[in-house]
């Protein structure tokens, strides 16, 4: 990377000679996918308005990245290129994934990207506790820890259950955890009311139901292992009754190009399948649904706390937390069977109980947002300025024109 491709401004030890506000603390929002990135522009809110605060984003080193900074700069954000962000010094750096924290300078405060820590995951090779089951992404002293000495000065948990894990696989981390709850929870809760304006958006009438295929990335994945099952629902489902969406995890489209993805899906979209773009915000359409046909991805999770009928197609308990959300939602719903008729199975799904998985989603439900808020400032060394927020609904979905293939 060449030098004058590095920012001049706001940070570096010059910047001071062209900057307009002077003295501000700056925040370090490490995106390492366009999933952290939803989570983390979410965070962000409760910062950027202040007028002691500069916000600046990089873009880590990650399988999936690819695609992160764009999106980052058409949404107005300032991203730094990476060799410059392990460069500097920052007041506050925040994370939801692991990849290249050891480099970056600055108290560091990680959270989940998803819906809790509920993805076990394969014991790595460093030192740690013995443990009798496989550890739980992200709690791990593998990813906490390097050399003995915890990485972050926060971890921000979802939930209470969460120190438990905590304490067994990396006790050391305990000081610095902080129960926050589950933002991503609140924001659905917020936009609930909006559920008519997004169908109308969507182009669902009144008399038709919104059936939302969820898909996580890897060969376990409902895109990857069923890839016939999407056709199968246009084929089925009677388009006057029925609309069809997909929703597909951004590391698919990644891995593949969105022109391939677009391509394997074309006559999908041509008999009217909905599909929203990975950089779109997923939850209007998770709000606007009425089935939800998912696997053990995150959205599966949060689709069953709003209540949707739910059908799965998850590769078993084996690959989630016990006590999970995904774990209730795995052993709960009804197991969709791609070779029997889709429309009796339809029928034939129910909702669960919403407050039992919402209870396992998130243990501080409506105050994610306060309490994040106040774990930054605390390390910012900053008083709280005036009153937090509530939650607002996300936007309407934007559906553009398809691009031929």
């Amino acid at each position: 990377m060449n030098a004058h491709e590095w920012s001049r401004v706001p940070i570096g030890i010059e910047a001071s000679r062209w900057v307009t506000r002077i003295g501000c603390r700056t925040v370090l929002i490490v995106a390492h996918t366009i999933v952290n990135c939803h989570r983390l522009l979410d965070v962000a809110e409760l910062l950027e308005e202040d007028q002691r605060i500069q916000t600046v984003f990089t873009v880590a080193p990650d399988t999936f990245n690819r695609g992160v900074a764009g999106h980052l700069r058409r949404l107005g954000a300032l991203v730094l290129p990476w060799p410059q962000a392990v460069r500097e010094r920052f007041d506050l750096v925040l994370a939801a994934s692991y990849g290249g924290l050891t480099d970056l300078h600055g108290p560091l405060m990680v959270m989940a990207h998803g819906a809790g820590r509920g993805k076990a995951t394969r014991p790595g090779g460093r030192a740690g506790p013995v443990l009798t089951s496989p550890p739980v992404y992200g709690l791990d002293a593998q990813r906490l820890t390097r050399n003995g000495e915890v990485l972050a000065s926060a971890i921000a948990l979802s939930h209470e259950n969460e120190l438990d894990i905590l304490r067994r696989q990396c006790p050391e981390a305990l000081p610095v955890a902080v129960v926050t709850g589950d933002p991503c929870f609140d924001v659905l809760a917020a936009s609930m009311p909006e559920r008519g304006r997004y169908r109308q958006v969507l182009g669902v009438d009144e008399d038709q139901e919104l059936v939302v295929v969820s898909s996580t990335w890897g060969r376990t994945g409902l895109f990857g292992k069923w890839p016939e099952l999407l056709p199968l629902l246009m084929e089925q489902l009677s388009g006057q009754r029925f609309r069809v969406a997909a929703l597909l995890h951004p590391a698919v489209w990644c891995a593949h190009g969105h022109r391939q993805v677009r391509a394997w899906l074309r006559n999908c979209r041509e008999a009217g399948l909905l599909l929203l773009d990975p950089e779109d915000d997923w939850r209007s359409l998770l709000v606007a649904a009425d089935h939800v046909i998912g696997d053990h991805g995150s959205v599966t999770s949060y689709a069953a706390a709003l209540g949707r009928n739910i059908l799965h197609l998850a590769p078993g308990l084996t690959a989630v937390t016990p006590g999970s959300a995904q774990e209730a939602v795995i052993g709960g719903a009804r197991r969709l069977n791609p070779d029997g008729p889709i429309l009796d199975q339809l029928r034939s799904a129910y909702p669960l109980d919403p407050a039992v998985v919402a209870s396992r989603l998130t243990s501080r439900p409506g105050q994610a947002g306060p309490l994040l808020r106040e774990a930054m400032y605390r390390l910012l060394r900053l008083p709280e300025p005036g009153r937090h927020r509530r939650s607002s609904p996300v936007p309407v979905p934007r559906l553009r024109p398809e691009p031929s293939c």
